[in-house]
């Protein structure tokens, strides 16, 4: 079975397409990206701006007909910070929705943090004991812990990349003394949220997922793309501290000369960084492994996972029981309550 995840995030549009096969891995066939700024395109009243809306139809658009010359059976097309925060959220998801046919739904910052940790769960497998993982995407923070496939604790805060850098790195490159009071605030913003992460008990194996972590740790000695999701990259808390203290004084523009950091990401690398530093300090990990899968293989994992446990009837919601009488794990979303696009 094909199936196309169509990602649409603060920063980029991204389609994943994959052969999903039931009880294997997904494996990746294809994947697209476009560059969006959705986040950059907000007004003071915190709605999405014409020119914004205009883009994301757009692009959405050329992203579903691409899915379908790819012969993707199901699209499963979600959003998350940008337009999850946008005040006429619901009025530009109903524009995309009568121009392009694709029912775009959107994540709650918790649902993003379960699937991304399920996805985790299944790249490491049940020897890695209890897990905590990190993921820093442009608008949020996702912070998770469990010994299950479904966290213990799942946390979404508005520490994102992109978000902290419109609202606190506005110079290029930032100034040294912007740079020191971010850090401080992220340490006071990280002290209860470590706390409750942390309740359910210390991690066996601490983890980092996301495009930001895969560059940092690429920064810091880890092998490149090249060599294979199956090569272990880590990222050590010494190594980001050298690190930050060599980018911040880089422009966006040099940093994007760096292996492996574009020129999307470059603008929002120095508060990735930051968030990333702070995260791990804030709950005393010296080391994060570096997961290939997240939010999107996540998405798939579940799909499938519900097809085989009583088809597209059995979904997940909170509260309730899935199709075929368990009760539904964490309140994960599948795909039935994502929607999907059959192409």
């Amino acid at each position: 079975m094909r199936l196309g995840v169509l990602d649409v995030g603060s920063n980029t549009v991204h389609l994943l397409v994959v052969d999903a096969h039931r009880g294997g891995h997904p494996l990746p066939m294809s994947s697209t990206k476009a560059t969006l700024r959705l986040a950059e395109n907000i007004d003071v009243a915190g709605r999405i701006t014409e020119a914004g809306a205009q883009r994301l139809i757009d692009t959405v658009a050329e992203f579903a007909s691409i899915a379908e010359t790819s012969r993707c059976v199901e699209l499963m097309p979600f959003a998350t910070s940008a337009l999850r925060e946008a005040a006429n959220s619901e009025e530009v998801l109903g524009r995309v929705r009568e121009s392009t046919g694709v029912d775009l739904r959107v994540l709650s910052g918790v649902d993003e943090a379960r699937l991304t940790f399920l996805a985790v769960r299944r790249w490491y497998g049940w020897s890695a004991g209890r897990i905590l993982n990190l993921d820093i995407g442009g608008g949020s923070l996702e912070m998770t812990n469990g010994g299950d496939e479904e966290p213990d604790v799942a946390l979404s805060l508005q520490l994102g990349a992109g978000r902290l850098t419109r609202e606190w790195l506005r110079e290029d490159p930032p100034g040294k003394r912007r740079v020191a009071v971010l850090r401080d605030w992220l340490d006071a913003e990280l002290v209860v949220p470590a706390k409750k992460l942390l309740e359910p008990g210390k991690p066996d194996l601490a983890v980092g997922t996301s495009k930001t972590f895969r560059s940092l740790a690429r920064l810091t000695g880890a092998a490149p793309s090249a060599a294979g999701p199956r090569v272990r990259r880590t990222l050590t808390s010494s190594g980001l501290r050298q690190l930050i203290a060599f980018i911040s004084r880089m422009t966006a523009a040099d940093r994007a000369e760096l292996e492996g950091v574009s020129s999307d990401r470059s603008q929002q690398l120095v508060a990735g960084a930051l968030v990333a530093e702070a995260s791990m300090r804030a709950l005393s990990l010296d080391t994060l492994e570096i997961c290939p899968w997240a939010l999107r293989e996540g998405l798939i994992l579940r799909k499938l996972d519900t097809d085989m446990n009583g088809g597209p009837e059995a979904t997940y919601s909170a509260g309730t029981a899935t199709g075929d009488g368990r009760p539904a794990p964490g309140g994960a979303p599948s795909p039935g309550s994502i929607g999907t696009v059959s192409s």
